[in-house]
């Protein structure tokens, strides 16, 4: 499979590390959900009723511009916060990484987190140089993040590679659905239990449980 690939991209929150690990994504959701109820008090019982950012952050674009602008704002700084406390990379993500450039590929990441909380946590750990590319979270645009192509074709497009000759490594079935979307390959990466049977079903091209799997792939090839 991987011998059809001169790119590879890697999906930041999973395959490279666990943004909220230190800062749990719970409690961003509440201090989001704040702002935007604050904001945008027609939005409070959904705002509320979630936990998840991304959602929070989907649903202020409800609320217009100048609320979307806040909350994303908001969002973002609390990434860069979170993954100063993230802890070190996903066991194998440093590996994978490596011997995908190492077999002459092409690498980036492709994350709905905000490409300044991958800068700042690559920077971090001494990764700056892992990547060729950062794609993050398109600004002001929700509709635009994974599952919708769109990040995926930008990263193709920065690497020089068609999409139909890359592959995402993804955790979660938007990423592949992006990947499909793109006519791009996807690596599942199960990560938690359920989710090799899920990713299958979404269509993954494959699905590893651990990073280094991905690593070894690399190498033999």
């Amino acid at each position: 499979m991987l011998a059809n690939y001169d790119a590879i991209l890697f999906d930041f929150d999973g395959p490279i590390c666990h943004v909220f690990q230190g800062l749990p994504a719970p409690e961003v959701a509440k201090q989001l959900s704040t702002l935007l109820t604050t904001l945008a008090p027609e939005l409070a019982d959904a705002a509320h009723s979630t936990d998840d950012p991304m959602v929070i952050h989907q649903l202020a674009r409800e609320g217009g511009q100048d609320v979307l602008t806040a909350v994303e704002a908001a969002l973002t700084d609390a990434e860069v916060r979170a993954v100063g406390v993230a802890g070190p990379p996903t066991g194998g993500a440093v590996e994978a990484m490596a011997a995908a450039r190492s077999s002459g590929r092409r690498v980036a990441i492709v994350s709905n987190n905000s490409a300044d909380c991958v800068h700042a946590y690559l920077s971090s750990q001494g990764l700056s140089g892992a990547v060729e590319a950062v794609v993050g979270r398109p600004i002001l645009r929700p509709d635009l993040m994974k599952p919708s192509p769109h990040p995926l074709l930008e990263a193709a497009a920065i690497l020089g590679v068609s999409p139909e000759r890359s592959a995402l490594v993804g955790d979660s079935i938007t990423d592949v659905e992006a990947a499909r979307a793109a006519g791009a390959g996807s690596i599942g990466f199960a990560n938690k239990p359920g989710k090799k049977e899920a990713l299958t079903a979404a269509g993954a091209g494959s699905v590893v449980t651990d990073m280094r799997s991905i690593a070894h792939l690399f190498t033999a090839t």
